[in-house]
């Protein structure tokens, strides 16, 4: 309480203040972003439409990268990444601002431009916040699709949303497995006349079919970019992602999250829900699938200049004891996971 970022009572001056101005309230959080072009009205409401930061104009990955190269963020570490095998990357703001201007640079070569829809259908890699932060950095709007889900919920969101390009790969592991994430990717492309082209991460190196006009793995493609991408100026309102509701309660929902009021509410959430500070190491064990992968994994924690952990693989594996070692491991402050796994384990 002491040491927190928001006491008790600095949070009932917040509430007070959120509810005596939301507009006042919300554009405070929002000046704490860098935006390319002010917005002319913080709030427009024409029920059920509702418009934030009006006239406004930002890009998400300058928000998530750039502005945190000019001090010492630079170097410090915005991913670490844990493959269920046990292998291990680190990537500082610097090198993620690299990876991620090469593969948007990528993805104009194919022809991606703002407003076209770009589905990925990946495992917990670092290559997927690259794809997200990629797409978000030319305007392309992201459908992410849970690598667990079959072809055919594959191919009902690509063709819903009319995805121009799949981001995949040859596959992942789960509980000591290879997944054939490249297999079920083909079987749903067959069906999405959408799809143009289709990169593939060598993420296991298993045998994939391959379709010569169509398909080119990553590598290949960020080979001979250029690591320097200038972000477009996007409007406050530009659809920045599409994300389909899990289809357990009939067809699956494509819900549409827009650029400036979304990263606002994500950066100020993530901040004082977690009393992240700078030498945090924080951990949201939620896949890239979900809304609180892209909130908590990857545009709030690196929009406040965090350290962020993802891991690919099974929470039990190869011991239940897992996730605890990755805690010791890279030293993890703040864990955030899923009541479901905190039962599984009082039950072990």
């Amino acid at each position: 309480e002491k040491k927190a970022a928001v006491s008790s009572s600095r949070y009932k001056t917040l509430q007070k203040e959120a509810e005596r101005s939301p507009e006042r309230f919300w554009a405070k959080a929002a000046g704490e972003l860098l935006w390319m072009k002010p917005w002319k009205k913080v709030l427009k409401m024409q029920h059920p439409f509702v418009e934030w930061f009006v006239g406004g104009k930002l890009n998400i990955s300058v928000n998530c990268l750039d502005r945190h190269l000019d001090g010492p963020r630079k170097n410090k570490a915005a991913i670490i990444w844990e493959g269920e095998p046990g292998d291990c990357r680190t990537l500082t703001y610097q090198q993620l601002y690299y990876e991620v201007c090469r593969f948007a640079n990528g993805l104009k070569s194919l022809g991606v431009a703002p407003g076209d829809r770009v589905a990925l259908y990946m495992p917990m890699v670092p290559e997927a916040a690259i794809a997200m932060l990629a797409c978000a950095r030319i305007g392309a709007t992201h459908s992410v699709v849970f690598g667990g889900f079959s072809a055919e919920a594959l191919r009902d969101r690509i063709n819903d949303a009319k995805a121009k390009a799949l981001i995949t790969a040859d596959g992942c592991y789960r509980r000591g497995a290879v997944l054939a994430l490249k297999t079920a990717a083909d079987q749903a492309v067959e069906s999405a006349p959408t799809i143009e082209k289709v990169v593939v991460v060598k993420r296991t190196g298993a045998a994939v079919a391959w379709n010569p006009g169509r398909d080119l793995w990553w590598h290949d493609l960020v080979e001979k970019s250029s690591p320097i991408c200038p972000p477009a100026a996007l409007d406050s309102e530009h659809p920045l992602f599409i994300l389909y509701t899990s289809g357990s309660t009939g067809k699956p929902k494509g819900v549409l999250h827009t650029t400036g009021g979304y990263l606002t509410q994500a950066a100020l959430t993530t901040k004082l829900i977690f009393d992240l500070r700078e030498e945090d190491t924080y951990w949201c064990t939620a896949d890239i699938g979900w809304v609180t992968g892209h909130s908590y994994v990857i545009y709030g924690p690196l929009a406040n200049g965090a350290t962020t952990v993802m891991y690919e693989g099974a929470p039990l594996h190869p011991q239940p004891d897992r996730f605890w070692s990755l805690i010791a491991k890279h030293r993890v402050s703040i864990f955030y996971t899923a009541p479901t796994a905190i039962r599984t384990f009082i039950r072990l």
